[in-house]
């Protein structure tokens, strides 16, 4: 029954050109990748071209039994059209999963609804299931294995000529990675386990039951006992019964080792011991690029010596080979690869990408001492103090009692009191998209998640399309079933970060983004020249990101350290109903400030932004309210009209 409602799941992979050949770009290859590992045959796959061709040349490439069809770029349906690829479109047409993580891990989970029996599919989502379900926006690990590894190879692939001698960044910080000691869950019974075996080795001793130590060397491996157990118990995970795991007990002098003086696991996997999605992720990128070097010199593979001996790991997984032909991959590594090694320790490798990346944001994070005083006097003295603009209609309301009750945020657990307050948030945000939107207008909820903002929305002005965008799997479908219920049509679901959505639209709201959350949204309206409504929250998780550095205006950058803001951010939080209310007022003064930077920002984009308070204030500790219009965008307002609609609604 489940293969007959999931086929018509929709799955859009990219097909890019070169040299006017088409070719499967790295993503497309990792998703194809999966499918054929898990034998998933939930998906309808459609090939995406952007100019007039055929799959046909492709067909090796492409697993065996896969419902395959060409589709060009302009026939796509606009939720997709609207998001990068790959993206997965459900059989409503209304839900869209967008990017590459989001993706694998939905395959995953739709092979396991199919099958649940494959336990190995289940383990490839790790420990508690996270396995690259943080968004690279905020995960260093997942934007190296989204991003990082796979960006760099696409760019090798395009252009090699000059990139032989110089690796990477992104494929020497894996090589780190795994030279790295693994932390996993419970290692400590692992490593007494590995001490014990380090001292029979050392007496010449085998393990009762094991036979003879895992002493062989292979290419590129120092032969060391040690490697025996973390091998036995990555591929006993795997359920390989041919390799038993470690039962016998550690000894009493072993017991008594400190934890600090155990010695260390070395990785197995990408991730650690364990064999996971990121393992199927990489190795499509690594093979690709490894057969670029075939015909060319690789002497500074030398640099590799635990990538290499990953990937020959890799390929020891019971189904890896299967679906790694099917897809035409043949993963042998070439002798004249393999000659180079071993090489160098990590300490020997070059500064990482990710350390690149943290090594400001290590560098300038002291403990925070005093309070916001000294910098709140410093902007004074500067000029620089905190503006709110009036409410220009603190006593709109929406119709609540009116309003069906799939609406209302009164459902789950939420207290009385609660949902009070979430609808006062709600009449704030919907009367000031309200003054801005105009009939044809697409309206992006982001950080929708069970889609309080955007539900209202949709039903409030039928004339615009709403668009919800949310990253946790377990909210879109919760706001997908409560818009069905109400049997919306103006509205659309996409799960994605937020990179990955880049269609255009008119209006940006987001109520209570956390930290950077905000910032990304409004550079994400920004650069769409969308207006914007976004209520912050969670200022003290502001810090140092990818895209932005703090403070963020050239005035702010001229008055106070990056040290001096995190202090206003910290204090910006300082104000929950039962602090001193002095205290609360510095905390609303620094919010003021902490939004002002923001709101500068925008001005030099052309935004005429207003720092407001929601009303009533009570609504929420976090009650300021930013709101940025283009001048040049103001016409004809609906706003009297649609309020007046709202009353009849």
């Amino acid at each position: 029954m489940k293969h007959t409602e999931e086929k018509h799941l929709s799955l859009f992979l990219d097909v890019c050109c070169q040299n006017e050949e088409p070719r499967l770009p790295l993503h497309t290859s990792i998703a194809l990748f999966l499918l054929s590992y898990c034998e998933c045959k939930s998906f309808k796959v459609f090939l995406v071209f952007t100019k007039p061709a055929s799959s046909q040349s492709l067909r090796s490439q492409l697993p065996e039994g896969l419902d395959v069809s060409d589709v060009q770029l302009e026939a796509l349906p606009q939720l997709v059209r609207g998001c990068r690829l790959p993206a997965v479109l459900d059989e409503t047409g209304m839900l869209c999963r967008a990017g590459l993580a989001v993706v694998l891990r939905h395959v995953i989970n739709k092979a396991l609804e199919a099958d649940p029996s494959r336990k190995d599919v289940l383990a490839l989502l790790g420990f508690k299931k996270t396995c690259l379900k943080a968004c690279a926006e905020v995960s260093k690990w997942t934007r190296l294995c989204e991003i990082g590894i796979p960006s760099a190879v696409e760019e090798h692939l395009k252009n090699p000529t000059n990139q032989y001698q110089q690796l990477p960044l992104s494929i020497l910080t894996f090589e780190r990675r795994l030279a790295e000691p693994v932390k996993v869950h419970n290692d400590d019974k692992i490593r007494r386990q590995k001490l014990q075996e380090q001292r029979r080795n050392e007496k010449n001793e085998s393990p009762e039951g094991k036979g003879k130590p895992d002493t062989e060397s292979e290419p590129g491996r120092s032969p060391q006992v040690s490697d025996g157990l973390e091998l036995r118990a990555a591929l006993a995970k795997l359920s390989v019964d041919s390799v038993p795991t470690t039962t016998t007990r550690e000894n009493s002098e072993i017991r008594k080792v400190k934890t600090t003086d155990l010695p260390p696991l070395q990785h197995v996997f990408a991730e650690g011991l364990y064999f996971t999605l990121t393992d199927l992720v990489l190795l499509p990128c690594i093979y690709q690029y490894l057969c670029s070097l075939q015909a060319h010199a690789a002497s500074s593979l030398h640099q590799l010596p635990h990538l290499l001996r990953w990937y020959s790991r890799v390929q020891e997984v019971p189904g890896v080979l299967r679906a790694a032909k099917e897809c035409g991959m043949a993963l042998s590594i070439p002798q004249v690869l393999m000659s180079s090694l071993p090489g160098p320790s990590a300490e020997d490798l070059p500064t990482s990408l990710l350390e690149l990346e943290e090594g400001q944001e290590m560098a300038v994070q002291p403990p925070f001492v005093g309070g916001p005083r000294p910098t709140l006097t410093k902007l004074q003295e500067n000029g620089i103090e905190a503006v709110f603009t009036p409410h220009p209609c603190p006593e709109w309301t929406l119709p609540w009692d009116s309003l069906p009750g799939a609406i209302s945020p009164t459902e789950g657990k939420m207290s009385n009191i609660r949902s009070v307050r979430k609808r006062q948030q709600l009449n704030n945000l919907v009367a000031m998209v309200t003054e801005l939107a105009r009939p044809g207008h697409t309206i992006v909820d982001f950080c929708s998640g069970t889609g309080h903002v955007g539900i209202v929305l949709a039903h409030t002005l039928p004339d615009c399309q709403v668009i919800l965008i949310e990253n946790k799997e377990e909210s879109l479908v919760r706001a997908q079933s409560r818009g069905a219920q109400l049997g919306l049509k103006n509205i659309g679901f996409i799960q994605a970060n937020l990179d990955y959505f880049t269609g255009p639209f008119h209006i940006g709201v987001a109520l209570h983004a956390c930290g950077v959350a905000t910032d990304m949204v409004m550079d994400h309206c920004i650069q769409a020249g969308a207006e914007f409504v976004i209520s912050p929250c969670c200022y003290g998780f502001i810090q140092n990101a990818i895209k932005f550095t703090f403070p963020k205006s050239k005035r702010f950058q001229e008055t106070l350290t990056y040290k001096e803001h995190m202090i206003l951010c910290r204090f910006a939080d300082q104000t929950a109903v039962q602090l001193h209310p002095e205290r609360r007022l510095i905390g609303k003064q620094c919010m003021g400030l902490v939004d002002l930077d923001r709101s500068w920002v925008a001005e030099t984009q052309g935004y005429s932004v207003q720092v407001m308070t929601m009303e009533p204030e009570s609504c929420s500790p976090k009650n300021n309210m930013l709101v940025g219009r283009l001048p040049h965008k103001s016409g004809l307002k609906v706003s009297a009209r649609q309020q007046e609609a709202l009353v009849h609604n």
